[in-house]
């Protein structure tokens, strides 16, 4: 009996095999890639057909769980046209549940004609087993007015945690260890923010430098746990693990997640997937010269939100790892790129912001938005759709203002106390819809606040020429560590201070991560390419700021019984 609706896209399990559906619609010809357990791809490879709505399908008998694949896609490399099509290129599935190989340049294979283009290189998907015990997992759906945010990096959590055994520290199932359980549930925080966890490719220019990009904003398969952060060979089995151990104790899971740009980067950056599969629907391109690509994320390229295809494929990701991950809520990196219609103008009422809308499994879930990309009115604070939370970067800069020493801010701090009602207007179901934060993983650290008036980027090989050129912060008069016991003390009082005014003002507080244990990146503010321990939580040394952690544990219970009482609609 035929099927009365299309296979899903990507490679599915069945009773005999797998079933694979790919769209690339200029494409002359599209084939599977299947390799064998040493990684050698199959000389035969399987071609695709077309099916009546454009797409390519095709049955591959003996496929199971684990098998290595990729495709190849043919058709006319036209550039100017918009289309890069090279079938000596392998692809990554975009619905690829996992990934093997490939997460970054090879530049002594690249010297030798090799680049990412073969198979021994290039990144591949790998067929899952979406069979999981959940043990009746149900998401703890904390309230708006309760939540409070806890911004981390799976790695930077727990590689130096002392009480972490070795093997899990750096991964998943360290940040769910009971350690880091028990320490999170001792502050009162009641959602994690887990800065990017889709698999992430490291830049050329990294690589080159020595360096990697430690922060994960540079998104290589929308659906797969990076396997960086995997102790074992299964990240998509320890990543529902670590979401079902932190259900338990009541904690969310929310997740940063990057579609506003991929890894394939510029018209000089490598061809992995999109850019190999249907160049031209997935990519913004310049009018003008359809081989340039339009650049509102600052990586080299910027997704097409306002085509159905490219909405499709966002939000069946979204559903994934809601339906199957079971995750909380998302926090959209540069979100006003995902408005941005036909013709690359924000609007509330997007193709992307009503696909999503209308997706029953969204409905309930956590959604905050980081307000601005690098586009043309880039900057859209206090206008994304009702239901929509965003990060709120006037908070930050009144709070550390203030108390920095800064005159004239009263009155603008007067208004982020209040919950930011000049931005975000009562009503419109946006009750609590400022995520407040101080400090987050981009910029200083709370400590760097207080103790530097100038970044140190020298170790990110660019000179101290990235990042923010001056941070709201002062030194109280001596830049960097002290021993001076003036200046430690105004430094205590001075965080202290914005502790407070973080926890007690209206709307959702976001605390980032080691704040509390006095992390400091060295005045680091763009510590993305750094993962050693200028970014990782130093455990050990962080007996000082027991007070610090006393005091927020204390005003979190505070919050906590002041928004005890349900109201509707938070």
């Amino acid at each position: 009996m035929p099927r009365t609706e299309p296979a899903p896209w990507g490679v599915t399990l069945t009773v005999d095999g797998a079933r694979v559906r790919v769209r690339s619609d200029p494409a002359e010809a599209v084939w599977l890639c299947l390799f064998d357990p040493d990684g050698v791809e199959e000389i035969e490879r399987l071609p695709l057909e077309r099916d009546a709505e454009g797409a390519w399908h095709g049955e591959a008998p003996g496929v199971s769980a684990g098998r290595i694949y990729g495709l190849r896609a043919d058709g006319p490399f036209a550039p100017a046209r918009g289309h890069r099509f090279d079938s000596a290129k392998l692809l990554l599935d975009p619905y690829a549940r996992a990934v093997v190989g490939g997460t970054r340049w090879r530049p002594e294979l690249e010297a030798r004609g090799y680049g990412l283009d073969t198979g021994a290189v290039a990144p591949r998907g790998v067929v899952t087993e979406p069979a999981f015990d959940w043990q009746g997992d149900r998401p703890p759906a904390t309230p708006w007015k309760q939540t409070v945010l806890y911004e981390a990096h799976v790695k930077g959590m727990t590689a130096q945690h002392p009480d972490v055994p070795a093997g899990e520290r750096g991964t998943y199932l360290g940040l769910s260890h009971p350690a880091v359980i028990d320490h999170l549930l001792g502050l009162g925080v009641t959602a994690i923010e887990l800065l990017p966890v889709q698999q992430s490719f490291t830049e050329r220019h990294l690589v080159e430098r020595g360096l990697t990009n430690y922060w994960g904003y540079n998104p290589l398969a929308f659906f797969a746990p990076h396997r960086g952060y995997a102790a074992g060979s299964d990240p998509v089995a320890e990543f529902k693990e670590t979401v079902r151990r932190l259900h338990r104790v009541g904690l969310e899971v929310i997740l940063d997640v990057v579609f506003n740009h991929t890894a394939e980067g510029d018209h000089q950056g490598p061809t992995l997937s999109l850019k190999g599969l249907d160049n031209g629907l997935y990519y913004r391109l310049e009018p003008h010269d359809r081989s340039r690509y339009v650049n509102h994320s600052g990586c080299g390229n910027t997704l097409d939100l306002s085509r159905p295809a490219v909405v499709e494929l966002v939000v069946d990701a979204l559903r994934y790892w809601v339906e199957e991950m079971h995750v909380d809520g998302f926090r959209f990196d540069l979100a006003v790129a995902l408005g941005r219609g036909e013709d690359g103008a924000f609007s509330p009422a997007s193709p992307f912001f009503e696909a999503l809308a209308a997706t029953p499994a969204l409905a309930a879930i956590k959604l905050i938005a980081e307000p601005w990309d690098l586009g043309p009115d880039g900057y859209q604070l206090g206008n994304f759709p009702p239901g929509w939370r965003e990060w709120n970067d006037r908070f930050r800069d009144a709070v550390r203002g203030y108390w920095l020493g800064d005159t004239g801010v009263e009155n603008e701090l007067r208004a982020r106390l209040a919950g930011s009602p000049d931005i975000f207007p009562p009503g419109r179901g946006r009750a609590f819809a400022s995520v407040n934060y101080v400090t987050s993983h981009d910029g200083f650290t709370l400590e760097d606040v207080v103790s530097y008036e100038e970044k140190r980027n020298e170790a990110n090989g660019d000179a101290n020429r990235d990042g923010a050129g001056r941070e709201l912060s002062a030194n109280s008069g001596i830049e960097g560590p002290t021993d001076d016991p003036e200046v430690r003390s105004r430094r205590r009082r001075a965080k202290r201070a914005m502790v407070a005014t973080l926890v007690l003002a209206g709307g959702v507080p976001m605390i980032s991560h080691g704040d509390e244990l006095g992390r400091t990146q060295q005045g680091n503010n763009n510590a993305y390419c750094q993962d050693n321990e200028i970014s990782w939580i130093a455990w050990e040394s962080a007996d000082e700021s027991l007070s610090l952690r006393r005091l927020l544990a204390f005003l979190l219970r505070a919050r906590r019984s002041l928004h005890s009482s349900p109201e509707p609609g938070d």
